[in-house]
């Protein structure tokens, strides 16, 4: 029986696959797949079954999912068609009769959060699916301030629109590492899990953390949510995308992201990873 890893060309997807293999996995039983099977060509070099799925082409999910006893869905990141490609991968994992682990978003059956209502309706689909699955309720990836952390160094500001909001983030490699835990030890079956970093932290603290490690007075400038829009599309984001970013500061602001109660580290059974170490690693200090 296979372990099929969907997404796998991208950061999360391939950190579980990597995980598994330092976890002593046979490669021959890991399936990683992606839309762009040539990507996968660094897995396939350490023995991993590659495979083309794509959530919207129903027959690349038959093929790969041939002979698999678990499957990971990683949620899709085309907005607004997310529901029914989780759906297609759903009814397929079924079809096999897999066990299936999915990536979803904060108390997302019940959050005002802008991304939730995707993530509630496939919990719903999971919900009456009669497959055994998992939730794997991820909070925010540090990652996603990368080039906020890059521009604050480089201009000393951090233009925000999240107020006083606190931010549960864990990095991809600690979410990664999660998945891979539950997809082999079977003790979180039928559970929803609610993942987030050990120590939220607001734009004062991620200033202060970046001031520190690049060595110059690091600013916060709060703005409305016109303000911020006007921003993100200065900085060549369209109309929506500024609008979409400008509703996620605003979620946060209302402290929709902040909350964590230890879940993740007591899975991978380490502390997550520290703001401070991420910041040191994205300015290489």
């Amino acid at each position: 029986m296979s372990i099929v890893i969907t997404g796998a060309t991208g950061h999360l997807g391939r950190l579980v696959v990597e995980q598994l293999l330092a976890r002593g996995v046979d490669p021959s039983t890991i399936v990683a797949g992606g839309r762009n099977e040539e990507a996968l060509a660094g897995l396939a070099a350490h023995g991993v079954r590659t495979a083309r799925i794509d959530y919207a082409d129903p027959a690349t999910l038959e093929d790969a999912f041939a002979g698999a006893g678990k499957v990971l869905l990683i949620s899709g990141n085309e907005v607004g068609k997310r529901s029914v490609q989780h759906k297609a991968v759903i009814d397929a994992a079924r079809r096999v009769g897999a066990e299936l682990v999915y990536t979803s978003a904060p108390r997302a059956s019940t959050s005002a959060l802008v991304l939730a209502p995707e993530h509630k309706a496939t919990e719903g689909l999971l919900e009456g699916s009669g497959l055994t699955y998992t939730v794997l309720r991820n909070n925010w990836y540090t990652e996603n301030y990368a080039d906020t952390i890059r521009r604050a160094a480089a201009t000393g500001e951090i233009l925000t629109g999240t107020g006083s909001g606190r931010v549960a983030s864990a990095t991809r490699r600690d979410y990664a590492e999660s998945a891979a835990v539950v997809l082999l030890s079977g003790e979180h079956a039928g559970e929803i899990l609610e993942l987030g970093g050990d120590e939220p932290w607001d734009m004062d603290e991620l200033a202060a953390t970046v001031s520190a490690v690049a060595g110059r007075p690091v600013t916060v400038h709060q703005v409305g949510t016109d303000e911020h829009v006007a921003a993100l599309k200065g900085f060549g984001l369209d109309e929506d995308a500024a609008g979409f970013a400008a509703a996620l500061d605003a979620n946060i602001a209302d402290g929709l992201l902040a909350e964590s109660d230890g879940t993740l580290a007591r899975i991978i059974g380490r502390p997550t990873t520290p703001l401070r170490e991420y910041v040191g690693e994205v300015l290489g200090g």
